[in-house]
Order: structure tokens, then sequence, then C-alpha cells
């Protein structure tokens, strides 16, 4: 018992007082912290990291262009419509 009371003389700890936060407390922080940095880690990717890496992608995919016919001048040309049924022309011109 007397070792015990010269310990806490020689360190200057009262047996009343708190030592300071245990394991649990300490790794309950922490766990708090990691997870506050994967959120903001998984925030950065979604705004900054994936649009930017989907730009960068289109900037070097090698489309063929597509090919646009040429704007040419229409020209309108008036067709006579087909006849489908025409009169026989009497030869002997008769009356």
């Amino acid at each position: 018992m007397a070792t015990m009371l010269d310990f806490f003389h020689y360190n200057e700890i009262s047996p009343r007082e708190k030592l300071g936060p245990t394991g649990r407390t300490i790794e309950a922080n922490l766990k708090k912290r990691i997870n506050a940095v994967i959120a903001i880690m998984r925030d950065m990717e979604k705004t900054q990291t994936r649009p930017t890496v989907a730009m960068i992608e289109s900037l070097f995919q090698t489309e063929e262009p597509k090919k646009k016919p040429l704007i040419l001048e229409k020209k309108f040309v008036e067709e006579k419509p087909k006849v489908r049924f025409q009169e026989k022309q009497n030869h002997n011109n008769e009356l």
C-alpha cells in the first residue's frame, strides 16, 4: 500500500483525477476522423475526378468525321405528269 501511495506522490497523480482519454475514446475519435476523410474523398471523386477523367477521355477519343454530302444547288425540273390514258386518233379524220 505504501508503494502505491509513493507512486502517486512521486508522479504527482491524484487517484481522484482522470488520467486522460481511454483507449476506447481515442479509437472512437479516430474512427470519426477517418470517416470524415473518407466522405471528403468520395465527394472529391464525384465532383472533381470523374468529370475531369471523362473530359480528358473525350479529348483523346478519335472518331472518324462523319461524311456529310455537299450542299448542291437543287435544280427544279418541271416534269409533265404522265398520262395513263390517251384517246386514239383516227387517221381517217371522219366527221
